[in-house]
């Protein structure tokens, strides 16, 4: 009876636990082991075997047989011990084993507490997630006993436990959540080629088809957006741009600057850079909110992005073409190649320096270095004056706004300027009711001319008139 209990329990902790049986037998027959040693001192000749079929101990000891019953309570406390290290041992091999495989793949979970801005997280019932603070998406907050879903980033052996890293910031979990809501994505028809993220704030999806029956981003923002708008929730409100895949760089960066309309692009392959030419209307679409519209879109397609106006570009290439031609032997052919290789002011031909002007445009060593050094001069005279006006446009607006400020102090104060506007109306209502009355009063103090013969009317007018003078 005690063998068939012996094995239902070896059973019963090798599915619960995810241990082989042959792994737990061996855990138990070390611990007698121990136990007998325990019982009978420190005998190196010990050997203890249990029948995997039936469940019956054997122990020998120096050649001799040895009644496992026959141990004392120390001795079988000692092997109690032994076997709950062997087994607590054995689980944390098979959690990591088992969770290494899962390294990268989402994972779901139930928050269990939180450490000092760290969530513990209990995952599948057996091991316990740990989502640091760092991996937290900003402004998102978890309460115990709620669903979580985390990419499982990393996973680590510690000395009492294994660790499980978990992250809701990685570019990678957006790929999983894609996974998870879009079939085309997991059987592999739409594949996102290229992904820029900034966790709780925005995210970048470049998607291409290898069917050219599918559309990839239609497919991806499904039927009225129910796709993405599952991806949104699950990332707490996160905006997501999901962008056409083109293997054309010029085509790939103006469909990452949307929805930016562009005007012209310029690529300078030994820089790494794209100058991109906006409206002045465009402009804050294409940088967007502090940046983050082309800051996303460089990190999406890899390349420098320099936003500029339709002004600022001509005007580089105006400087550039006036400074340029005052060299001897420069044409507009010459400028023309310039700025096929993406060259498009002073400034890029200073960064680039002599060696790719030799290679590309095959000029002498002389030619080259002269063109830079020149360049290179009035850069940096382009680049003071630049910051002057930056300088003269800061102080400009720093006295807009102090005038604005002490209007707006005058206009608090105007309660009383207006009384004594006031007064001072009063004051002319006065003078002109002052000078009515005084005409008034001349009126009244001038003899009236009634039934008196004209010509003693005329001279008593004259009269008055002098009196008046």
């Amino acid at each position: 009876m005690v063998n068939a209990e012996l094995l239902r329990i070896v059973d019963s902790i090798s599915r619960d636990k995810n241990i082989e049986k042959d792994l737990i037998f061996e855990d138990i027959e070390s611990a007698m082991v121990s136990a007998v040693r325990k019982e009978f001192g420190q005998i190196e000749d010990v050997a203890v075997k249990i029948d995997r079929m039936t469940g019956e101990f054997s122990a020998i000891m120096d050649g001799e047989t040895v009644s496992i019953a026959e141990l004392g309570r120390i001795a079988a406390q000692t092997a109690k011990q032994v076997i709950i290290q062997k087994i607590r041992e054995a689980e944390r091999g098979s959690i990591f084993e088992e969770f290494s495989k899962l390294k990268g793949q989402l994972i779901s979970g139930t928050v269990a507490r939180e450490e000092r801005g760290a969530l513990l997280v209990t995952l599948q019932g057996r091991g316990e997630g740990f989502l640091p603070r760092s991996e937290q998406i900003p402004g998102e907050t978890h309460h115990p006993g709620e669903r979580i879903r985390a990419m499982i980033l990393d996973v680590r052996e510690a000395p009492h436990q294994v660790k499980i890293v978990l992250s809701r910031t990685h570019p990678d979990l957006i790929k999983r959540l894609f996974e998870l809501e879009v079939p085309e994505v997991a059987e592999r028809v739409i594949e996102l080629k290229a992904m820029a993220r900034e966790a709780g704030y925005r995210t970048k999806v470049a998607v291409s088809s290898i069917d050219s029956r599918v559309d990839a981003v239609g497919a991806c923002v499904g039927v009225r957006g129910s796709r993405i708008k599952n991806i949104v929730e699950e990332l707490g409100g996160e905006k997501i741009d999901i962008v056409r895949w083109n293997e054309s760089s010029q085509i790939l960066i103006g469909n990452a600057l949307k929805p930016a309309e562009i005007q012209d692009i310029a690529l300078c392959f030994e820089l790494g850079r794209a100058s991109v030419v906006v409206g002045e209307d465009q402009l804050s679409l294409a940088i967007g909110k502090r940046g983050q519209n082309v800051r996303l879109a460089a990190r999406l397609t890899g390349w420098d992005i320099d936003i500029v106006t339709p002004a600022e570009y001509n005007k580089n290439l105006e400087e550039m073409d006036k400074t340029l031609k005052s060299i001897s032997d420069i044409d507009d052919v010459f400028l023309a190649k310039l700025t096929a290789m993406g060259i498009v002011s002073l400034m890029d031909i200073d960064e680039i320096g002599a060696d790719p002007l030799m290679q590309e445009l095959e000029l002498t060593e002389e030619r080259a270095k002269e063109i830079v050094a020149k360049s290179s001069v009035r850069a940096k005279e382009l680049s003071i004056e630049i910051q002057a006006a930056k300088e003269q446009a800061a102080k400009e607006r720093a006295e807009a706004a102090a005038a604005a400020a002490k209007a707006e102090a005058e206009g608090i104060e105007a309660p009383e300027d207006e009384s004594a506007d006031g007064a001072s109306a009063d004051g002319e209502t006065a003078v002109a009711v002052t000078d009515e009355a005084t005409d008034a009063s001349d009126d009244t103090e001038a003899p009236e001319v009634t039934d008196v013969p004209e010509d003693e009317a005329e001279s008593i007018e004259a009269e008055a008139s002098d009196v008046n003078t």
